[in-house]
């Protein structure tokens, strides 16, 4: 059952990516130059309060490196590609397993 969820989760985010994808593609043929949507204002638009929150928990509970260069440069990567990494990680933990047969 919770592998069910977490392919169902995991294509729910995959569509997420691919409408991220669109709007970009859509936003840059409108204004004729390369428009990337990077994670980080996506996130800030969606709930910048939860944002703020994951900045002083890393910052306070695991170690401050860990959000400037890596969590930062995560934030700064486009959005379908951040989410889409998220939902294939999400599709591949609800896999089924191949069960083993001995011969």
């Amino acid at each position: 059952m919770i592998r069910f969820i977490f392919r169902i989760l995991g294509f729910w985010l995959f569509a997420g990516a691919f409408v991220a994808l669109v709007l970009d593609g859509a936003r840059s043929i409108t204004s004729g130059a390369l428009i990337v949507t990077p994670a980080g204002s996506t996130w800030f638009e969606l709930h910048s309060g939860s944002l703020n929150l994951a900045q002083a928990v890393i910052q306070r509970n695991v170690h401050p490196y860990l959000w400037d260069p890596v969590m930062i440069s995560i934030l700064q990567a486009p959005t379908w590609l951040v989410v889409g990494i998220i939902a294939l990680l999400f599709i591949l933990i609800g896999k089924k397993r191949r069960s083993v047969v001995e011969a």
